[in-house]
């Protein structure tokens, strides 16, 4: 049989030559699931930028797996996609509706490219039989929950993302303010320190709120609210438990009196320099994604600050919010062949040492317990202490059209935090505009 030339395609190849590299693609020696090892043909793999390594080969990483893989079965040729991550959804949209799916595509399953309607029709393969119990135990529950559907897992966790509070301890230290203790704290004893920290020239707190970015809702979630129910099809924001966890948060503006009046408006930069811009450090606590602590690290900022968890409400624990990254396999039809030889390569980029690899220089946290064992962040105690939150993390949810959900709910939050309507109002007021676009 002809094998397949190895090349790397751009994401801007054309819709037809993403059919090309449908799943259906390659030649095959069988479809026998007990001979998968003398299966022959082409794999695709679809993967975003990376870190880059001398030559700024910013998918140095994934082209090394694949040689790897390529040498260990010589009959295996892998086309390598190249996926800007702010184009690998929609990419990844066209070639489903052209039923032009790559073998793997890197997909946060949390964030909604791939949702439960794609697994409901067979878009997406289970991953169920890829490892063992004994190795499945190795995941983190939450990651795993993320990539689950009615018992089945569908795709391989790799990484968590999750929102931390960073204190600037200079601020701490200049106003007598004692910073919490292991970084956990009540939302009282919260309220308390920033009050303290509060003064004419200095807040405690602030964040911004906007469409897909979520440093504000662990506050929402500390009672034990969340946005949809289990199954995604009914709008529970408006829950006591919600609508108290926003109340809470805007107390922090309107009752306490420790955030300024810009808090909850949509100036991200405006929002992080008035935290770390040397000229201005004006709030001494804001939540941030992980980004933030080696941009503080950097000659930039050189912050002296301490990375602490949220508040704790009436859940009784600590809750953050993140996704969860990781690799999908798509349908591979009747040859259980190609489906184990796609299974083996998702178990070689997704091992315990290659999350490490991951980790250490891509900055992401692993999904791996084995891997977190290995201390990936030895050298960074800001990350190391970042790192410590992904068991906390409760994933976006998984909704089809949560974009369009979200941008509704967002928009209430942002004016309950101007004070244009109460937590109760807005929460409430989005119900309706949620029912239409789940209902659709």
């Amino acid at each position: 049989m002809g094998l397949f030339k190895k090349t790397t395609l751009s994401v801007g190849a054309t819709v037809l030559g993403l059919g090309v590299l449908s799943a259906c693609g390659g030649d095959t020696a069988t479809t026998d699931a007990e001979n998968w090892e003398e299966w022959e043909g082409q794999l695709t793999v679809w993967d975003g930028p990376r870190w880059g390594n001398e030559d700024e080969n910013q998918y140095h990483w994934i082209e090394d797996k694949i040689a790897e893989f390529e040498e260990q079965y010589p009959g295996v040729e892998i086309e390598l996609v190249q996926q800007p991550w702010a184009e690998l959804g929609d990419s990844l949209n066209i070639a489903i509706s052209g039923r032009s799916w790559p073998d793997i595509a890197p997909i946060d399953i949390s964030g909604g490219t791939i949702s439960l309607t794609h697994i409901e029709e067979g878009v997406v393969e289970q991953t169920d039989d890829l490892f063992t119990d004994e190795e499945w135990e190795d995941f983190y529950p939450n990651a795993i929950e993320a990539y689950e559907h009615e018992g089945n897992i569908y795709g391989v966790p790799t990484s968590i993302s999750v929102q931390t509070m960073l204190l600037n301890l200079d601020l701490f230290e200049e106003k007598g303010v004692e910073p919490p203790e292991n970084g956990r704290w009540t939302y009282d004893e919260f309220v308390e320190k920033m009050q303290a920290l509060t003064d004419d020239d200095i807040y405690g707190f602030s964040t911004y709120v906007m469409p897909g970015y979520y440093e504000a809702w662990p506050f929402l979630l500390m009672d034990g609210g969340y946005p949809l129910s289990e199954d995604l099809e009914e709008y529970t924001f408006d829950s006591p438990e919600a609508v108290s966890g926003l109340q809470k948060f805007v107390d922090l503006k309107f009752e306490h009196e420790v955030a300024p009046v810009e808090m909850g408006g949509s100036d991200v930069g405006g929002t992080f320099q008035a935290f770390a811009a040397l000229d201005q450090r004006t709030i001494a606590a804001q939540p941030w994604a992980t980004w933030a602590i080696s941009s503080l690290q950097g000659e930039e900022y050189n912050m002296d600050f301490m990375v602490a968890e949220y508040p704790i409400g009436d859940l009784g624990e600590p809750v953050t919010m993140g996704g969860i990254g990781g690799y999908v396999m798509f349908n591979q039809g009747e040859d259980e062949a190609k489906k184990r030889m796609v299974g083996e390569f998702l178990r070689h980029i997704s091992s315990t040492e290659e999350q490490y690899e991951m980790s250490t220089n891509y900055g992401t946290f692993p999904a791996r317990i084995s891997t977190a064992d290995m201390d990936p962040f030895a050298d960074n105690p800001g990350m190391a202490a970042a790192q410590e939150l992904s068991e906390q993390v409760v994933p976006i949810p998984r909704h089809p059209e949560w974009a369009r959900i979200d941008e509704v709910i967002q928009s209430q939050i942002q004016l309950a935090a101007n004070g244009e309507k109460t937590p109760e109002e807005a929460l409430e007021d989005a119900r309706s505009e949620v029912e239409r676009i789940i209902n659709n």
